[in-house]
């Protein structure tokens, strides 16, 4: 079994990104700009928008960080997004998900400039990726493929079966999995709630995405001799031993899956990452669009 260390390959990415920002630096050009944008207060949002500011500062992008109160009104978040799509130094956009109830994820989706998406969600983008054309790719699934490349693992042929169909991770991956890339040509099954036979199609598979958000869903019985698993979710569970009070738990019962794995992720330190990773390198293109580089046609 080898793990799939998303620490070690999110760091040389990160490293490549921060010779070529060092690069645009030297020849005057602009630097990359993300603008964060954080509704509320919630733990889990915090923890993952100040991890996306830090990987600015560390690769020597510019970075925003607008914080907004929990009963602002979903029109003014739509404004400040919209301030943000006409700001000519702001290169990528992201709203922290999820959003307050009496705000539309959908609407504040939609109202990010395509050009700008670099979480990767708006339909434009998700178009393009359905068929096979240039474009953002959602951050978690990139991410994904950025680790199979990293550690040369063949795909090609195998059966994957990805467990969840949101659309930000399950979608997006089976679709990229079946793609005709050095990382897909996979034959995918997506799996959900309704799934009555999940256990029969995991132990079919080669590959198992787990992304559907239950702590230690995909145990030991699921998983076949020398099954790839790349372990999406991450969930706070009670646990009285850590000063936190609670610990990290991804969808895979690791203790007992990993000894039946070629390859697998942990968690955390795993897709998490290589989450942040993606994102850092979208940015990168979306800067480069406006340095007059054409990426997507």
């Amino acid at each position: 079994m080898e793990l799939l260390d998303g620490q070690l390959v999110s760091r040389k990415i990160k490293d490549t990104l921060r010779l070529q920002v060092a690069q645009l630096t030297t020849e005057g050009k602009k630097v990359p700009h993300l603008a964060a944008v954080l509704v509320g207060n919630n733990g889990a949002s915090e923890t993952y928008v100040g991890a996306k500011v830090k990987a600015c500062a560390e690769i020597g992008y510019k970075s925003t960080l607008i914080r907004l109160e929990d009963t602002i009104s979903e029109n003014k978040l739509l404004n400040i997004i919209e301030d943000l799509n006409n700001d000519v130094d702001v290169d990528g956009i992201l709203v922290q998900l999820p959003v307050p109830k009496h705000i539309s994820d959908e609407k504040i989706i939609n109202a990010i400039h395509p050009s700008k998406d670099v979480d990767g969600f708006h339909p434009i983008n998700i178009g393009k990726l359905v068929q096979g054309q240039p474009t953002f790719i959602s951050a978690t699934p990139h991410g994904v493929l950025l680790m199979l490349e990293h550690y040369k693992i063949d795909t090609k042929g195998k059966h994957a079966v990805v467990v969840g169909r949101s659309n930000i991770v399950g979608r997006p991956m089976s679709i990229l999995l079946s793609s005709n890339t050095n990382t897909g040509n996979c034959t995918v099954t997506i799996c959900h709630s309704h799934t009555r036979n999940l256990k029969e199609l995991c132990l079919q598979a080669d590959i198992i995405v787990a992304a559907l958000g239950r702590a230690e869903f995909v145990t030991a019985d699921m998983v076949k001799e020398g099954a790839i698993i790349i372990d999406v979710g991450i969930t706070r569970v009670p646990d009285a031993s850590k000063k936190s009070g609670f610990a990290l738990k991804g969808d895979v019962k690791f203790d007992e899956v990993a000894p039946r794995c070629s390859y697998i992720t942990p968690v955390p330190g795993g897709v998490g990452p290589m989450t942040i990773a993606a994102l850092m390198k979208n940015t990168f293109m979306a800067c480069e669009e406006r340095n007059g580089k054409v990426l997507f046609d």
